[in-house]
């Protein structure tokens, strides 16, 4: 029998356990029976635990995985002719397997973005031959936060995009699968980048930040006309979409361990994960002032770190550290910390980056 090693590396933070209290969760709900399908008093509990985070008109639907999440809201927000404008750099256009053109039917109309994120005028530059039926007509904006790039978007930042979003009747979707490590960075609720600056739909990560696997889409106004179409649809694109859990209240338990008393341990793993990042980012720029071998061309936000290294550098320390080349042609690694990293790690893939260069 194969004995398991114990390891932590810098791949993603999806390689990470589950937090202890997330299982807990689940094991209190193990006992018995419950209704299935999401009649159950654990996701009654999380409709508790959506208004609390987001506002008292948000709606919550729990879902399996992010891809399903970011496809099902995407699909309650456009028409069948429509499109979703994101950057080139979005988890929908380059990480979901074409999920969105394959499932939903949508067309992405990408723009370029060096640091991952939108802004009204890339936005505007995606506005044009409205009403012409040979283009496919923009009828969603989505961004993400935190970016691909690790970048973050200040509230003020995303009420602007809000504006010109809603100035030409598109929708804001905020794909959230780190929200949580933005929240920590920012110092704010959820409530107060998502509902108090326009965004309309946001897709809620829980897997990342301590799950097994639960995510949710969250429409944060169901009290407005265009708020309500979409909380009725999503039970149906839901269940069409192959995202309605049966033992509904399995995911839920997970959601509301991760997002209930103001999400507290969500904040509280993010916290860690980010702090760990800085440490690391303060570890690599330290290396980079003493050689030339090493860039890091973006500074660290939240949980990611991106430096450029030489390919053979890249190979000597993917000996013993596992973490992806996120630009082959630069040489850009992604380093990523999760809520389970320990200063150890830390430490380790310093020492191993410095004794590389040296």
């Amino acid at each position: 029998m194969t004995t398991r090693k114990i390891w932590r590396g810098f791949a993603s933070d999806n390689y990470a356990g589950v937090h202890p209290e997330v299982f807990e969760a689940m094991v209190r709900v193990n006992e018995g029976h419950e209704v299935a399908y999401g009649d159950d008093t654990e996701t009654e509990k999380f409709n508790k635990v959506v208004m609390e985070n987001f506002g008292p008109n948000a709606v919550g639907f729990p879902l399996f995985n992010g891809t399903g999440a970011n496809v099902v809201a995407l699909q309650a927000a456009t028409k069948r002719w429509e499109a979703v404008i994101c950057v080139d750099s979005a988890h929908i256009h380059v990480d979901e397997g074409g999920a969105p053109e394959k499932m939903a039917g949508l067309k992405l109309w990408t723009v370029p973005s060096p640091d991952g994120k939108l802004t009204p005028e890339l936005i505007e530059s995606q506005i044009f031959d409205m009403g012409v039926v040979h283009r496919a007509q923009p009828g969603v904006v989505s961004i993400t936060q935190t970016t691909e790039l690790g970048t973050l978007y200040q509230a003020a930042e995303i009420k602007k995009i809000a504006e010109v979003t809603h100035k030409h009747g598109l929708l804001l979707h905020l794909d959230g699968a780190r929200i949580s490590n933005a929240a920590a960075a920012l110092g704010l609720t959820f409530k107060e980048f998502t509902t108090d600056v326009g965004v309309d739909l946001v897709s809620v990560g829980g897997t990342k930040i301590g799950g097994l696997g639960a995510e949710a889409v969250i429409v944060v106004d169901s009290s407005t006309a265009r708020g309500k179409q979409l909380a009725e649809a999503m039970p149906y694109l839901r269940k069409t979409s192959m995202q309605l859990a049966s033992k509904m209240r399995f995911v839920s338990a997970q959601l509301n361990a991760l997002f209930g008393n103001n999400a507290a341990l969500a904040l509280a793993n993010a916290k860690h994960a980010n702090h760990m990042a800085k440490k690391l980012y303060e570890g690599v720029v330290a290396i980079a002032a003493k050689s030339a071998l090493v860039t890091v061309p973006n500074p660290t936000e939240a949980n990611a770190v991106f430096p450029i290294l030489p390919e053979k550098i890249t190979n000597k320390l993917q000996e013993n550290y596992r973490f992806y080349v996120w630009n082959q042609a630069t040489g850009q690694v992604r380093w990523m910390c999760a809520w389970d990293t320990q200063e150890s790690d830390v430490d380790g893939l310093i020492a191993a980056l410095s004794e590389a260069v040296s």
